[in-house]
């Protein structure tokens, strides 16, 4: 996808000719420059939009919670319940040749066994559907699904999954986005580059705008993968009733876009799937999509009994969805008393081993690369990218958090090679009431510099 915002209006490159129309249509009138507004009647006019802001509220399930009395899914059972677990794999990049779960089928307890080739469609994904629920013929990370079981107890379930046999065909694992991104790299998703979007904003010329400046300061950041580490970790449990419909609790986040693709991958009705959300113990982000949801439906179909499955923290790090690791390059041109004239991003976007919501993190990233400062002239490239590691999801900001730490670091870095006060460098180039977004959008109630003025009087930030 590109935007070019170009004479205050903003255009998309790659977008059918229709919405071209539209969007060339969408006329940004200059914004004036206003120093700065008055704080409380923009506090007063989100108020009154959102009359809740500031006000009081008492959490309805605050007593249950402060009693210890809230039940979660591993606090649940149901009569004649099961108990699930998954077998994972334990090499990061490999085709799988077999998967031999007879011997596991005997042990003491065990009531069903699953493989990938038994679900009717194996896979899923909020963005591209680009992730099996037990993978049949490749592994792309450790920690990937390849076989499932369900007994009597816990303990039976994990006795069992030591007798299920995996053999493997080892492939070369890439773990560095930065590599993944070449010709030659090993693809994690066979046929396709491990390049699986990219987004490009540009406003103004920034190679002539560099070429008038007094500084360029160039610099690098990265950020890490980081675990969301619930206190509840995913838990979820399935049924069928007399009537052929499914019945699934889980703690899911999204549970209308759980019950689509349920009803995708298992090919029934969606009026024949019930999702009831039961108290999450901690989301974050981390349970926006499903994990062993339809592995359960199956079990629970072969046994005609419910199955339970919790995941264990190790579960957790292996194979739910993490923070996406961020790989920044800043390129920065600005005048002698610290005026941004022009700003070059380069972000890669480390998505793991399948997209899930990489492409909206990577999006909304290179939006806000550029940060709440008026840049006129402004290119971001942006590329989300395949990895042999566990998949990235979402999480807390959506790509926000990465592109901040990395554009507040450089601001300190050009203010202090300038020697000039980081709070003074940031009023000068904050953006104000009018201002335009590196996509064109006319923002409104903008409070940023009367937030910083009124955060540096607090702190005595001139006296410090």
């Amino acid at each position: 996808m590109v935007i070019t915002v170009k004479d205050g209006a903003a255009t998309d490159t790659n977008t059918p000719e229709l919405l071209k129309r539209a969007d060339a249509d969408i006329k940004l009138p200059a914004a004036p420059h206003k120093p700065g507004s008055d704080l409380q009647t923009i506090i007063a006019d989100v108020n009154q939009q959102t009359p809740a802001v500031g006000q009081r509220v008492v959490r309805v399930d605050a007593r249950a919670h402060g009693l210890g009395r809230t039940e979660y899914i591993d606090d649940m059972t149901w009569p004649n319940q099961l108990f699930a677990k998954v077998k994972r794999a334990e090499v990061a990049h490999a085709r799988i040749t077999s998967v031999d779960v007879s011997e596991a089928a005997k042990m003491p307890g065990v009531k069903a066994t699953l493989v990938g080739t038994e679900i009717p469609v194996n896979s899923f994904g909020p963005s591209y559907q680009d992730q099996p629920l037990i993978n049949a013929d490749k592994v792309r990370h450790v920690g990937d699904p390849v076989a499932a079981v369900a007994a009597e107890t816990e303990q039976q379930c994990i006795d069992a999954l030591k007798k299920i046999k995996v053999e493997y065909e080892p492939l070369t694992p890439i773990f560095d986005a930065i590599e993944a991104m070449k010709d030659d790299a090993p693809q994690v998703h066979e046929g396709k580059s491990n390049i699986y979007a990219s987004k490009q904003i540009k406003k103004g010329d920034v190679e002539k705008a560099f070429a008038e400046c007094d500084h360029i300061f160039e610099d690098s950041f990265n950020t890490q993968m980081i675990e969301h580490v619930p206190l509840e970790p995913h838990a979820s449990a399935a049924t069928w009733d007399v009537n052929g419909r499914l019945l699934v609790w889980s703690s899911l986040g999204r549970i209308t876009l759980g019950r689509a693709d349920l009803s995708r991958i298992l090919q029934i009705p969606y009026n024949k799937i019930r999702v009831t959300a039961t108290i999450v113990g901690g989301n974050f982000g981390g349970k926006n999509e499903l994990t062993v949801e339809p592995i359960l439906a199956l079990l629970a179909k072969k046994t005609d009994r419910p199955v339970r499955h919790v995941f264990t923290r190790e579960d957790e790090f292996l194979s739910s969805t993490t923070r996406h690791p961020f790989f920044m390059d800043y390129k920065t041109g600005v005048m002698n008393d610290g005026t941004i004239v022009a700003r070059k991003i380069k972000i890669v976007c480390d998505g793991g081993s399948y997209c899930s919501w990489s492409e909206t993190t990577m999006g909304k990233g290179c939006i806000l690369a550029a940060g709440p400062y008026n840049i006129d002239n402004l290119e971001v490239n942006a590329y989300a990218v395949y990895t042999n590691k566990v998949m990235t999801g979402a999480m807390r900001g959506f790509g926000a958090p990465q592109v901040c730490f990395a554009y507040e670091s450089h601001m300190d870095d050009i203010a202090h090679a300038l020697g000039i006060d980081p709070l003074e460098i940031r009023m000068k180039n904050a953006f104000y009431e009018g201002s335009s977004s590196p996509t064109g959008q006319q923002l409104q109630s903008v409070a940023v510099r009367e937030s910083l003025q009124m955060a540096s009087e607090r702190a005595g930030w001139k006296e410090a």
